[in-house]
């Protein structure tokens, strides 16, 4: 595990990109300690202020101060896309491990149902469970967590299905082992690699959509700071305040970048080979 994460942190975009991502995590933990304003605090008289070094990203139609809002709206982010891989991950895995693990009707079934769920746009879903479930930020974030079931239960089932026939687990059959503790103790250890990655990018998959819903007006309800609602108020600010909705939207871009660009690289070092390591059977120099 240490040579994965001293050759992830040998590759400059990597580096880069989670050096970014700890300040953005930091600062959305540490924000009452950064600010001593309130993310919700009203000032009428500074309204749609440019930047300057009272107010570095401005202020909104309200007064709001724009750089707290950005590092709250952070918190909202990065929370929901936390749970929304939680959700994803403690759905899609276990239906993953049993439909690769026992294939024939478990699979077709547990694959069809996961079909399903790929079929259905993502932001579709989304939003038709938050008409029903009202907008609130649990509801946003089981929306995001729904739509990321699928792709975990691939992953997970492609990966079993290379295992499944392997040696080693022929073996704990061999040997008696249960199919729990041959899934749990012998298969899952050795699948973990693409579903790491995957966490990764659903990250930065759950952030988009959370703000893509906020954007839509159907997403966290104001005035809880949101990418996605200072994206949408701001839009309406475009010709007088073009700060309100850019500098939002670049840290957005950069949050997301960063873990797309953290979720490739993890992928490369994983299937990469480690330094000294032999080749597998029947693969020459």
């Amino acid at each position: 595990m240490s040579g994965v994460v001293w050759r992830l942190l040998g590759r400059r975009e990597a580096l880069l990109s989670l050096l970014y991502f700890i300040a953005i995590v930091g600062a959305a933990v540490f924000a009452r300690l950064l600010f001593s304003i309130d993310p919700l605090e009203q000032d009428l008289g500074n309204t749609l202020d440019p930047p300057s070094w009272k107010h570095w990203f401005g202020t909104d139609e309200l007064g709001r101060d724009l750089m707290v809002r950005t590092v709250y709206g952070a918190r909202t982010s990065l929370l929901t896309a936390a749970g929304a891989v939680l959700i994803a991950a403690s759905v899609g895995v276990p239906i993953g491990l049993v439909a690769g693990f026992f294939g024939g009707w478990r699979d077709g079934l547990l694959m069809r149902v996961v079909d399903v769920l790929l079929a259905l746009p993502g932001i579709l879903f989304a939003m038709a469970l938050i008409a029903v479930l009202g907008r609130s930020q649990m509801t946003a974030l089981v929306a995001v967590g729904i739509t990321g079931i699928p792709s975990f239960a691939r992953v997970t089932r492609a990966q079993v299905l290379s295992l499944r026939q392997r040696d080693f687990v022929l073996a704990v059959e061999a040997l008696g082992g249960s199919a729990t503790y041959n899934i749990f103790r012998t298969v899952l250890p050795n699948a973990w690699s693409p579903i790491l990655v995957q966490m990764v990018i659903l990250a930065s998959v759950a952030i988009l959509l959370e703000a893509a819903l906020s954007f839509l007006g159907v997403g966290i309800p104001p005035p809880t700071p949101s990418w996605g609602d200072m994206l949408r108020t701001g839009k309406g600010f475009l010709h007088e305040a073009p700060y309100y909705a850019v500098l939002p939207g670049i840290v957005l871009t950069c949050t997301i970048l960063a873990l797309d660009t953290l979720g490739r690289a993890l992928a490369a070092v994983l299937e990469a080979p480690e330094p000294g390591m032999a080749p597998p059977d029947g693969e020459g120099p």
